[in-house]
């Protein structure tokens, strides 16, 4: 029977992969048929020839869509080998690159969740990249799998494991919203202090501020003016990056943007984003401290997510590790729910930019324009409930 199990699982990788190499492929042909811009890529390609050409990084208008450079300047930093290739190859460089980083990805969240099975990673991954966020990702050349491959290689290795912290660190120092993991880290060790227990958070929260600090002051040095102004004026203008009320934001801002038809939520919008800022992490640090990392990492991902300023559809590639918790946990009902919204591309169904037709949506297409914000509240009291339970155990 031994010998059986063992052929069929040999014989059922291959095939797996086969699947994957061909949902690939055709993913490909579907993004070059639908003349993919690639726009974001671009952007980061003029970033590193303004930093090579010492130009001013923020006054940067790129592309014919004269799209400004948003990022840290360690970000420019990093983008300067982009300016090597011509834009042909670098487009190929860049979908393959991104290929790849889902694979990696799908595999560090089958990890988290208990899963090991090669072929697991190629039937998901083939699944994986025809949902919206990863399409998108894709589509305009972003960093998001790359930041998120940083952050769960650093989450799902053992506790105190050597370079503790740089993934997330260095994925802050490019992109600010996985900041916020940090402050989870943080906030573990000071829960499980009060409580009396030892454990590895602090350790691995000081190792996330280092890596961003190294970095950051490694960029300052390099780019001081940059440096300067992005630290104290850029930080500060989440309208750089777009209107808040567009579709593609799917962070409680925007959902609020377009709930109540205006450009700007103010005063309400900090209001709401500081009460689930703190029921997220609380919720994160409760499913840390039972042993649930996989529910914690999906708490803060989530929270950071919809308390950033900005969350395009892109950014939410996180909705990869959440349906195969939820999966992996027997709770599949709502595994295929989440996937299902991930894969309907419904909050494209509205009207959107130009002409800013969110500011005066219908019940219905504000419904629709919100479905990715509304999902993630949704996993945050699963998961709340769960913990709250203590119904959150490992795989069996």
């Amino acid at each position: 029977m031994t010998v059986i199990t063992s052929t069929a699982v040999h014989r059922r990788t291959p095939v797996a992969l086969g699947v994957c190499l061909l949902s690939f492929a055709a993913f490909w042909i579907a993004q070059r048929a639908a003349h993919v811009s690639m726009v974001d890529l671009l952007v980061y390609r003029a970033e590193g020839a303004t930093v090579r050409a010492g130009g001013d990084l923020y006054a940067l208008r790129a592309t014919t869509a004269q799209l400004p450079a948003t990022y840290p300047p360690f970000a420019a930093l990093l983008f300067t080998p982009l300016t090597l290739p011509d834009t042909g190859s670098l487009r190929t460089l860049a979908t393959a690159g991104n290929l790849a980083l889902l694979v990696v990805f799908v595999r560090l969240s089958l990890r988290l969740v208990g899963h090991t099975r090669a072929e697991a990673v190629w039937w998901a991954s083939a699944v994986a990249v025809w949902c919206e966020p990863v399409w998108t990702t894709l589509r305009y050349g972003q960093v998001n799998l790359l930041l998120a491959v940083l952050v769960l290689w650093d989450l799902s290795r053992r506790p105190g494991e050597r370079w503790a912290g740089v993934g997330i660190g260095i994925a802050a120092a490019v992109k600010l919203t996985p900041a916020l993991f940090a402050v989870f880290l943080l906030a573990t060790a000071l829960v499980a202090r009060r409580r009396n227990r030892e454990g590895p958070w602090l350790r691995h929260a000081r190792g996330a501020v280092t890596a961003f600090a190294g970095a950051t002051l490694l960029a300052a040095a390099v780019l001081p003016y940059d440096s300067w102004r992005f630290w104290t004026a850029v930080v500060f203008r989440a309208d750089r990056a777009g209107h808040a009320e567009e579709t593609a934001n799917q962070a409680l801002r925007g959902v609020l943007a377009r709930l109540l038809h205006t450009p700007d939520p103010g005063a309400l919008w900090v209001a709401v984003a500081a009460l689930v800022a703190a029921a997220g992490l609380a919720v994160a640090v409760r499913a840390e401290l039972r042993g649930e990392r996989a529910w914690a990492v999906a708490g803060c991902a989530v929270t950071a997510l919809l308390v950033s300023p900005v969350s395009w559809s892109h950014h939410w590639v996180w909705c990869v590790p959440l349906v195969l918790l939820l999966a992996a946990r027997h709770r599949r009902a709502a595994a295929a729910g989440v996937l299902l919204v991930f894969c309907s591309y419904a909050l494209w169904w509205v009207p959107h930019t130009p002409g800013r037709p969110e500011l005066h949506q219908n019940p219905a297409e504000f419904a629709l324009s919100g479905l990715y914000a509304a999902t993630g509240c949704l996993v945050l009291v699963i998961a709340a409930t769960i913990t709250r339970r203590g119904q959150a155990v490992t795989n069996e």
